[in-house]
């Protein structure tokens, strides 16, 4: 059963985009169905809550949104491509949306579903809300710099081009999981091959049941902080106490990380063993670490495990 039928909102209701009831606002309020066709926005308006909403193939194309609210709403195989946020939140958790009341026991959720966002501009840190997203195609989109992503879903998605400085969790915040209705966020079957990840967390989510790069440069590990102790030995060769300080604190972090995050497990790059090292030995290292033996001195000739699922 969808929300709308279990909220009892007829969704076929003819679609209107109406003045808020608050006067200050300039902001219009989209309600009921629309499809297969382009959103228009009246003149000179920018700022649209979207209210338990349905827009099924819509071209949204190019639109600039000052502001976008989305609540309770569903946007099923709808056309993102171009199109700027200001200041968005994909799925609102706000009190009075549109002048409508809310009531405090739950978070209603807006889904995406099927939707392209093909060079979309996301606003840094901009707010996710409780939204899904299901089959989506996130196509170089500016995905940087977002980190308000705690009621985020993420399933069968695909990532193309640069996603920097993002989190994504497989937990919500325990205050509210109640509002929610859940305790967790479905982060499954999700497409990372064509996305360059720089500074990407993921936290409490099942990196096996992701797609990664397989890329020499990217190794998706288990057994974190056993590698680690096994090439402290290496890291102490170095003669340069600078090297071995940066390399020690990028071990640290990425052990304790991937303990209380990712049972021992986590994606990695040369990058997160020392973005200040020396390529060379940025790759010295992470060559040891890729290692499936302990022995991770400089002569031994093992070969490292490719990328791909974790390594036992």
């Amino acid at each position: 059963m969808s929300f709308f039928q279990a909220a009892g909102v007829n969704t076929f209701e003819r679609f209107t985009l109406e003045p808020t009831h608050e006067e200050w606002r300039s902001a219009r309020v989209a309600r009921g169905q629309l499809r297969d066709q382009r959103f228009q926005l009246p003149t000179g308006v920018t700022d649209v809550i979207f209210d338990r909403a349905r827009l099924v193939n819509v071209d949204f194309t190019e639109t600039r949104f000052v502001g976008f609210n989305a609540y309770g709403s569903d946007f099923d195989g709808c056309d993102f491509s171009g199109t700027a946020f200001e200041q968005p939140l994909m799925g609102s958790t706000g009190t009075g949306i549109g002048g409508q009341e809310w009531d405090g026991a739950t978070w209603p959720q807006t889904v995406f579903r099927d939707c392209t966002f093909r060079r979309t501009r996301f606003a840094q840190q901009t707010f996710f809300g409780n939204v899904r997203f299901e089959r989506c195609v996130f196509d170089r989109s500016r995905l940087r710099n977002q980190t308000s992503t705690f009621e985020a879903e993420f399933v069968e998605c695909v990532f193309l081009g640069r996603v920097r400085s993002m989190n994504f969790w497989g937990r919500p915040a325990g205050r509210d999981q109640a509002v929610l209705g859940r305790d967790h966020n479905d982060f499954t079957g999700n497409d990372f091959t064509d996305a360059e990840l720089d500074d990407v967390s993921f936290r409490h989510i099942d990196l096996r049941a992701q797609r990664f790069p397989g890329l020499p440069g990217c190794a998706l590990l288990d057994r974190i902080i056993e590698r680690v102790r096994a090439v402290l030995p290496l890291v102490d060769s170095w003669p340069e106490a600078r090297h071995r300080e940066e390399a020690r604190s990028a071990l640290e972090f990425l052990a304790g990380t991937a303990r209380e995050w990712n049972d021992d497990q986590a994606l990695v790059s040369p990058a997160r063993l020392g973005r200040k090292l020396p390529p060379a030995l940025r790759e010295e290292l992470f060559a040891a670490f890729r290692r499936t033996t302990s022995d991770t001195s400089p002569d031994r000739a093992a070969s490292p495990r490719g990328p791909g699922p974790a390594g036992r």
